[in-house]
């Protein structure tokens, strides 16, 4: 746990020496504020009960949504630029697994990202002034975006570990996670392989949590596709010493 510990407080040293971190929140609250703005705007002048429940339910889709063009930008350093400077052969031959690289590098990723969701914690304390928020639709709202996170992160951290090229690595990440977005979209029609694509999706998996329901089948699902990236990353790790 030391090991984990001290790779993660290094990986966060270094987000939080560079730009990137407070570029990456600065964008994420600016563009994620716009959006509950409008929200905020279009149900103040419809005449749907329970306002406060809609524009929470809008600003968590669309923050959901937003999120998948920011984890790749906070993943893609991890291991390609380490791969880049050759700082890689240092890290593992130092006395530290890949397992307890994988994890320090996942729970730093994530902790920068629990610090971007929390500063978005501004737009339920301003709903307060216009009506009353739901307790639990709030926490199943931020625990989705969590957990859908979590599984973003974990599989740019898969790609970041098979590239050299950081701008490699953000690109293979955002085009896996926006595939794996689109499925539940492309998976209307009945049948078996419909059934299996509409697993597969994010946002269908999504979608139960940003109304307020938590669903056991959705966290299962999430918490299983982060183990599996997170195993395959130390796979990948691990062959990269034989290379």
């Amino acid at each position: 746990m030391k090991n984990i510990f001290a790779v993660c407080t290094k990986e966060l040293y270094t987000y939080f020496v560079s730009p990137i971190a407070y570029f990456v929140c600065f964008v994420f609250s600016a563009l994620s504020g716009f959006l509950f703005s409008i929200a905020l705007i279009l149900t103040s002048t419809s005449e749907v009960s329970g306002l406060s429940s809609v524009v929470l339910q809008t600003l968590f889709n669309q923050m959901a949504f937003i999120l998948l063009f920011f984890t790749p930008v906070i993943t893609m350093k991890l291991f390609a630029e380490e791969r880049k400077s050759g700082t890689i052969e240092l890290l593992l031959t130092s006395p530290v697994s890949d397992s307890q690289v994988v994890l320090g590098k996942y729970f730093a990723s994530m902790l920068l990202l629990v610090i971007m969701l929390a500063l978005t914690l501004l737009y339920p304390i301003l709903i307060l002034f216009f009506g009353i928020i739901d307790i639990g639709l709030l926490f199943s709202g931020y625990l989705g975006l969590i957990l859908i996170s979590s599984c973003f992160i974990s599989l740019g951290l898969l790609m970041s570990s098979m590239s050299r090229n950081q701008i490699v690595a953000a690109l293979s990440s955002f085009g896996f996670i926006l595939i794996l977005w689109i499925l539940g979209i492309i998976s209307n029609n009945p049948g078996t392989i419909s059934k299996i694509l509409s697993y597969l999706s994010f946002h269908v998996h999504y979608t139960e949590f940003s109304r307020g329901i938590i669903v056991l089948k959705d966290l299962v699902f999430y918490l299983s596709f982060t183990c599996v990236c997170l195993f395959a990353t130390v796979k990948s790790i691990e062959s990269s010493k034989w290379r």
